[in-house]
């Protein structure tokens, strides 16, 4: 199973069609970690499962939502009611809770993927505002069995093999 992970587009609408346009034929779910700024019927969020940020004012987003995924449950959040930019503690605590294995977040607009204490943590990074690096990044996460593959793209669509990880979940 394959997901798409953006987060922080920031108002951004022909890009998240480019998105979907290139990817929603190989993917089987499209995350907005939030901060998107489009209302939730907005043409461009449709297909999207997508949670409030600090900056979305619709009221109709979720802060949280517990999605299974190839046997497995995805906690997709903004991060910013955890404290994502200070640690990630209070999200693995979160995660914890709703008995998830993967947890997609934004906020901070630095792409990382790391595994800990047995729990994905994913941050697309922002395809409009981001921080440590030059691209403007998404994620693609493919589970295959119990391997996690995540594997990140500039907008143009281009892989930044750097921020590659595999892991076992």
């Amino acid at each position: 199973m394959k997901a798409l992970i953006v987060s922080d587009s920031h108002g951004l609408t022909m890009e998240l069609q480019i998105l979907k346009d290139r990817h929603q034929h190989e993917v089987d779910i499209m995350l907005h970690c939030g901060d998107s700024e489009l209302a939730i019927t907005s043409k461009e969020m449709s297909g999207f499962s997508g949670v409030r940020g600090n900056c979305d004012y619709d009221s109709n987003y979720p802060n949280d939502m517990p999605i299974p995924f190839g046997g497995k449950q995805i906690l997709l959040t903004h991060g910013h009611l955890y404290n994502v930019k200070m640690t990630l503690m209070n999200l693995r605590y979160r995660a914890e809770e709703v008995g998830a294995n993967i947890v997609c977040f934004g906020h901070s607009h630095i792409a990382d993927a790391e595994l800990i204490d047995n729990i994905l943590f994913i941050n697309p990074g922002s395809i409009r505002l981001p921080k440590m690096r030059k691209e403007r990044t998404y994620a693609i996460l493919e589970i295959i069995n119990n391997e996690a593959i995540v594997t990140y793209y500039d907008l143009d669509g281009n892989s930044v093999d750097q921020l590659t990880l595999r892991t076992s979940l």
